[in-house]
């Protein structure tokens, strides 16, 4: 008998069993894949980041080193080495995960779990055999997957997600990519960078549409630069796959149909919760027709003793709002009282620039009729941004028009993914954007850009421009 059984070891899974058998709770995990660290570190955050990082390497060996005085002759990609590297990479994460499952002292069942009762799980292995395992508690983790449209025939050769996008044979000469969100822009940027032609399809009038849209507007200013067409504003209607060609078909606003020939397509419209084969009604657990797991403020399922966490309950799909959730429902079980302020969860897209956000958007406040003054700071009057040649973007910075106290901050630059940080902290602590101008910020750094745009939300007040 466990104190707590984890179904799922992604981020927010095993984040979870540690802080429970922190916690002195006897805990177990249960995984249906040979590795652990769930779609993050497998085929998502970790890979893609690595793929991310060689790129821009190499884009920035062909476009800028000779600026900065380094001349360089017959560069090529080794596509092969680069993702052996990434597929390196994903490896040191996940026998770390390993390494603090045997720290903690947490049982690892390998197999596909399901309930049998609410305090029962069959771990299910490949070979068909099975266990049973109880426990008092349970925390369903088990993510999600890459969603789709009903008339799009996912080949994973010439019609891909995002897990076939991180282990590519060969470098695309076009690749169209099917939703302008976080997914599409940083794996079309991989492969843009490298030298092919991205075109991307979103069904929305901005990128990254749930992010502020100044954000959507800059980002597509700089992938431009890159040679990405954007055809927004189009509704996808068909997807033809034949031989090594693809065609996309869509729809604009007019009801005109356009259409787009290349050789590779990306599927990338989001994702959607896993609950597949969980038996989720034999514990008394309620999934909404959404597929997600109905849970209360405490994350708690219909079930009371089984709880559920991450990207198959609401909110964002991200991996360290699921970390927080683990955390919060560890704690909860040990009868603690913790909190999380969703407001305050940090998102970042890892494109060059990047971009990252957090509180609430413009879009936002004017829906809410919340009173606000707006800073922005560009990075090209950033003497550090210019050191580096990375002067494309902004930030902005939002503040209550009557206390200061700031209500959303939005960066696209060099190291905003890092940078943002700052912010969440200031957030929680709800400073006001004087208190971020009148702290001394190291120069030159690309963060003097926040304190530039929180004078600029403070009386106009911006030093360096």
């Amino acid at each position: 008998m466990y104190d707590v059984i984890v179904i799922g070891s992604g981020p927010g899974g095993y984040v979870a069993a540690i802080r429970c058998a922190q916690l002195g709770m006897k805990t177990a995990i249960v995984e249906k894949y040979p590795t652990l660290g769930g779609t993050c570190l497998n085929v998502g955050c970790i890979p893609s980041k690595a793929l991310l990082d060689s790129s821009e390497h190499y884009h920035n060996a062909a476009h800028t080193f000779k600026t900065h005085g380094i001349n360089l002759s017959n560069l090529k990609v080794d596509l092969k080495q680069m993702i052996a590297r990434k597929d390196d990479v994903v490896k040191q994460n996940v026998d770390g995960i390993a390494y603090l499952m045997k720290k903690n002292k947490i049982d690892i069942h390998q197999g596909m779990g399901s309930f049998v009762n609410n305090t029962t799980v069959k771990v299910t292995k490949d070979d068909g055999s099975a266990e049973e395992i109880k426990g008092k508690n349970v925390i369903i983790a088990t993510g999600s997957k890459p969603a789709s449209l009903p008339f799009i025939k996912l080949d994973k050769d010439r019609v891909i997600t995002s897990t076939e996008a991180l282990k590519m044979k060969e470098i695309p000469k076009h690749l169209i990519v099917i939703g302008g969100g976080v997914i599409g822009m940083e794996l079309g940027s991989v492969y843009g960078r490298m030298g092919a032609k991205v075109s991307v399809v979103e069904f929305m009038d901005s990128l990254i549409p749930s992010m502020d849209r100044t954000m959507g507007k800059e980002l597509q200013k700089s992938l431009k630069k890159i040679g990405f067409e954007f055809y927004l504003k189009h509704k996808v209607t068909a997807v033809e796959s034949k031989g090594k060609e693809v065609t996309v078909k869509a729809e604009n606003t007019k009801g005109e149909i356009i259409e787009i020939k290349g050789d590779y397509v990306l599927v990338s419209i989001g994702r959607k919760p896993y609950t597949d084969g969980l038996n989720a009604e034999a514990a008394g657990v309620k999934v909404t027709e959404r597929g997600q797991i109905e849970v209360n403020d405490h994350l708690q399922t219909t079930a009371s003793n089984i709880y559920a966490i991450g990207d198959v309950v609401k909110g964002a799909m991200l991996a360290h709002k699921a970390e927080e959730e683990g955390t919060f429902v560890a704690e909860i079980i040990a009868g603690q009282k913790p909190h999380i302020n969703y407001n305050l969860i940090p998102g970042v897209v890892y494109t060059w620039p990047e971009v990252a956000a957090v509180g609430y958007t413009e879009e936002q406040l004017k829906e809410k009729g919340i009173n606000y003054k707006t800073g922005k700071f560009p990075f090209m009057a950033s003497g550090r941004a210019r050191a580096s040649m990375d002067t494309d973007g902004l930030v902005k910075v939002l503040a209550d028009a009557s206390t200061d106290e700031i209500l959303g901050v939005h960066m696209i630059g060099p190291r905003t993914a890092d940078m943002i940080a700052e912010a969440v902290v200031a957030m929680e602590y709800r400073a006001s954007a004087e208190d971020i101008s009148r702290m001394s910020h190291a120069h030159p750094t690309y963060t003097e850009a926040f304190k530039e745009a929180c004078l600029a939300a403070t009386d106009n007040r911006a030093l360096h421009i």
